[in-house]
């Protein structure tokens, strides 16, 4: 398996407190690779180690088989683009304006705005279908707007590698799914995606590589036909459920037990 990003028997954590251990992953190129697991098993962690956010205390994460850490900070943004978590636009900037500091990483001294970032910004901007947004204040647009607009500036980096940390956080169901077809377009023409989700349907539906996490390990990963079982949901996530195809597309599909029918299953095995 080719991986130009991975990370090497790395310990991750935040001042004293280690979260993940020994942690080693290598993200498959041109995979929708979706990081699952229930709340503070590590997913972000993972993620802000693979963006060079987070430093290893021992350990390594390589990019092109560099410690990322060794690499400069532009050169790094030249090859992977980062949608965090939580993402807050400049007072009174337009939507072209936000897209367009996607270019910052390839700018310089003697380097200035160019033709190129020029057709970066407006790819990105169509990619997103944000374009007839682009003189609109970003502050003024709707949740999923924005979500859209924040793609498009990861995007305008023109990076092979994406990164997006719980990118559906906070949007109503259909803006969740139009974001997460946009991805898979994204990934059909060549990129690496990684994106931490909490939805397990939509990872298994959306996600070539699936990594599923608890208590800062990985426990499983691969296809998500090979990760998403029965008996994983109730390891991971300590859910009684029923793995059944998804009726749409065919990829698995989690469907909760009540308390009553997981009883009467137990009563009746």
């Amino acid at each position: 398996m080719s991986a130009r990003l991975r990370v090497e028997a790395a310990t991750l954590g935040y001042d004293k407190r280690t979260i993940s251990e020994r942690l080693s992953v290598a993200i498959p190129d041109e995979s929708f690779t979706v990081i699952v697991g229930p709340n503070a098993c590590g997913k972000s962690t993972l993620l802000r180690g693979l963006s060079r956010l987070l430093k290893p205390t021992t350990g390594r994460v390589l990019l092109d088989g560099a410690d990322i850490h060794s690499l400069k900070t532009k050169e790094v943004a030249r090859r992977v683009g980062l949608l965090p978590q939580t993402s807050i636009a400049p007072d009174g900037i337009t939507v072209a304006d936000l897209v367009a500091r996607g270019r910052f990483p390839h700018q310089g001294f003697v380097r200035q705005w160019t033709e190129d970032d020029e057709q970066a910004v407006l790819r990105a901007m169509r990619q997103t279908a944000v374009t007839e947004l682009s003189g609109r204040l970003v502050d003024q647009l709707s949740g999923g707007q924005r979500q859209r607009v924040w793609v498009a500036m990861a995007l305008a980096q023109h990076t092979d590698i994406v990164l997006l940390d719980e990118p559906t956080t906070f949007l109503d169901i259909a803006h969740q799914i139009e974001l997460m077809e946009l991805f898979t377009d994204l990934h059909e023409v060549g990129h690496t995606l990684v994106a931490v989700l909490h939805d397990l349907n939509q990872a298994a539906r959306y996600g070539t590589h699936l990594i599923a996490m608890k208590d800062g390990e990985v426990v499983a990963e691969g296809a998500p036909h090979d990760v998403v079982t029965a008996e994983l949901v109730e390891e991971v996530f300590g859910l009684r459920c029923l793995v059944v195809p998804d009726p749409v597309v065919g990829t698995p599909q989690v469907v909760p037990l009540g308390r009553e029918r997981a009883r009467g299953q137990v009563e009746t095995a």
